[in-house]
């Protein structure tokens, strides 16, 4: 990105097609308002469908409560980990307006099926009997194929489309200002569009139909996906450029097979590159101490190189800073680990949290019942203010007073604190909710209002201010160049795994513990809450030390420099 046209593309690098065939330049702010657009548009239509599943799961499809906990857990795994497939295959083989189109139309499809879901009875199991939940029939295996296949579709959707919007519109401009112009509206948009689908949506899927629900999200999939394709003719369109894993990969490979071969300590047996005009001469000019070992794969030996200076076997030499990048991702790698550890305690406290409001009194005044999935519209709102003010107010403030801009690792530190704190206070809202549920009974409404939910979620929404843009600083800074595009999707694939350990862990508990029966009612939810908490001591202890040892080497370092 903000790379000048026509420029040589190697590993990592890109191509801008900036000229259309008419001569005309492509890009620019022109493409501002239909990539935008598109945004809001498709992240109104993925919201509204999945942020409600749990209810819909359990209100139509008669699925057990944890099990739709467990399920929407899946879900969010996936939407997470499909972004970085969607990076891939953008950057390797299709380019980004391919997969966004196609996503697009995998997300429509996915939408329709649970529009139809919705409104054919054949496709949904009866209603529950009130007398009880044995009275409850499970969906048939037509039924919940028909299910699962919708909910995969619009996943896909979901996952080639949410980042590879964000890196085509940055995409876009040549300027890194305007680039970082366009990720605050891009952010803004989809959490102003999250909030909306939350809200508005939820309400009317809760409260008039669920038809006309996922009516809205197949109206405002299909207006993105018309006002994207309107825009085409503006684009500036990314060639496919390889995946810039593969240079690590060789890097292992030639490693392994040099795995014999003695290490040098003189740079002249290091291969640097060919300065033939088509691939850089690297940054690195001395191989580091750490990591020997992998310093083989850069070590020259007989018949690896041409006679032009060029590799002549790429899977048995490679230049000395693929070798570098490599060990850089190796020492980010333990930092990473607790970004992972971090994110397991919030997801699921998001999907427990859904649970709990729908035991709970959501009435605000005589006519007017919170949708219980709109409860988590707490989380994106408080993270949104909270952007607001560290960004206007208290970053500058710091900066003008200490004299320096507070570096990504006490951000995250930040919001790791924030974090665990806001699973305590889950764990004392759910204890008092539980001696309220045992007075009233376990299959009656508990009195206590729902909004006890929002400090719970407000801190973790304050922390994720925190931490989140901390870690996508971090990892972008500290990335090698080669791989600055998939700085952010490694920040999604630690939420990925986060989602998916998490319904480890709750299908742990509900095995080995009776702290999560279907009527959570009748369990023990805050010690659930309180194992989150100590998980998250922990890993506070662990990310300190992993802080403490690690060496800025990016944009970072030279921030960290001008301290002084």
């Amino acid at each position: 990105m903000g790379m000048e046209e026509g420029s040589a593309s190697s590993d990592g690098e890109v191509r801008l097609s900036s000229m259309a065939s008419d001569g005309k330049q492509r890009g620019g702010w022109i493409t501002f308002p239909f990539i935008i657009a598109t945004v809001a548009g498709l992240t109104l239509a993925s919201g509204g469908w999945m942020f409600n599943f749990i209810v819909f799961m359990i209100g139509e499809f008669n699925v057990k409560s944890i099990d739709a906990a467990q399920i929407w857990n899946v879900v969010n795994g996936c939407t997470t980990m499909f972004p970085i497939l969607g990076a891939i295959v953008a950057d390797s083989f299709l380019g980004s307006f391919s997969v966004i189109l196609i996503s697009s139309v995998f997300s429509l499809l996915g939408i329709i099926l649970l529009l139809i879901c919705s409104t054919i009875d054949s496709l949904r199991p009866p209603p529950c009997d009130p007398n009880g939940p044995a009275s409850c029939i499970s969906p048939s295996r037509l039924q919940l194929s028909i299910l699962y296949l919708a909910i995969t579709l619009a996943t896909i959707g979901v996952g080639g489309t949410r980042f590879t919007l964000g890196s085509m519109g940055a995409d876009q401009f040549d300027h890194p200002k305007h680039q970082w112009s366009f990720f605050n509206w891009y952010m803004f948009t989809m959490y102003t569009t999250i909030v909306l689908s939350t809200t508005a949506v939820t309400y009317v899927e809760d409260d008039v139909s669920w038809g006309w629900g996922f009516g809205i999200c197949v109206a405002a999939n299909v207006a993105g996906l018309v006002v994207f394709v309107a825009g085409s003719r503006f684009y500036r369109r990314v060639k496919p450029k390889g995946s810039p894993f593969t240079g690590l990969a060789r890097v292992v490979v030639a490693a392994f097979r040099k795995r014999n071969v003695v290490v040098s300590n003189k740079s002249e047996d290091y291969y640097y590159g060919a300065d033939d005009g088509q691939v850089n001469v690297v940054a690195a000019t001395v191989p580091s101490g750490t990591f020997k070992f992998l310093n083989q794969a850069a070590l020259k030996t007989e018949g690896d190189i041409k006679l032009d200076g060029s590799i002549a076997k790429v899977w048995r030499l490679c230049t000395l800073q693929q070798v570098e990048d490599l060990k850089t991702l190796i020492k980010l790698s333990p930092l990473w680990s607790t970004g992972i550890l971090l994110s397991i305690p919030l997801a699921v406290q998001t999907s427990l949290a859904t649970l709990q409001a729908i035991t709970m009194d959501r009435h605000l005044g005589p006519h007017f019942k919170i949708p219980p999935g709109s409860m988590l519209v707490f989380l994106p709102i408080s993270t949104t203010l909270t952007i607001i003010f560290l960004d206007q107010f208290l970053y500058p403030a710091w900066q003008k007073v200490i004299g320096w801009f507070p570096p990504p690792l006490q951000r995250i530190g930040i919001g790791h604190v924030l974090c665990a704190l806001s699973m305590a206070v889950s764990a004392v809202v759910e204890s008092n909710r539980l001696k309220r549920a045992h007075n009233v009974g376990a299959n009656s409404t508990v009195p206590l209002s729902a909004l006890w939910l929002v400090p719970q979620l407000a801190l973790a929404g304050i922390g994720e201010a925190f931490h989140f843009p901390g870690n996508v600083s971090l990892f972008y800074q500290e990335f090698p160049v080669a791989l600055k595009s998939t700085a952010t999707a490694m920040v999604a694939m630690m939420l990925a795994l986060a989602y998916y350990l998490s319904t480890a862990v709750v299908g742990i508990v509900q095995r080995e513990t009776n702290w999560l029966p279907d009527n959570i009612n009748e369990g023990r939810m805050d010690k659930v809450y309180w194992v989150m908490f100590g998980l998250g001591g922990i890993n506070f202890v662990y990310y300190l030390v992993c802080a403490w040892f690690y060496k800025y080497q990016g944009l970072a370092k030279a921030a960290e420099g001008n301290k002084a």
